[in-house]
């Protein structure tokens, strides 16, 4: 599997509004942001969310295979890169001790962030490590 591809993004912004994006190739995938430059690095979010724990992520196409759809008729094309190997295909189990005023915070805020205990501990360390 090719870890990085270039994916096909259909971005829009309607007025007084984030912009939205979705991948016509990862079904299910949307992401927003306030900023277009921010778009690359939420969508690379977007499909490790909905990929994590699957066994297949679809390959990536040419735009041109989605530009002249109807769906796709009223925003533009970014292409974006997906960092495959960043979207972890096979959840492991472990076993952590934080403390217990910690843990509450952590789940507090992956609860406000609609992110999962797991999902939140996981951007925490890929931010940390700077990937």
């Amino acid at each position: 599997m090719r870890t990085n591809m270039l994916y096909p993004l259909y971005v829009w912004k309607d007025k007084d509004s984030a912009y939205g994006a979705s991948f016509p190739d990862l079904p299910g995938v949307f992401t927003a942001a306030d900023e277009l430059n921010a778009l690359p690095a939420k969508a690379q979010e977007a499909a490790a969310t909905m990929y994590e724990g699957e066994t297949h992520i679809p390959e990536a196409t040419s735009i041109e295979k989605w530009k002249d759809a109807a769906d796709y008729a009223n925003g533009y094309w970014m292409l974006v890169n997906i960092d495959r190997s960043r979207i972890n295909t096979k959840p492991v189990r472990l076993n952590i001790s934080l403390p217990e005023n910690l843990l509450r915070e952590i789940d507090a805020f992956a609860k406000a962030h609609q992110l999962t205990r797991s999902g939140f501990l996981a951007q925490a360390a890929l931010k940390a490590m700077a990937r």
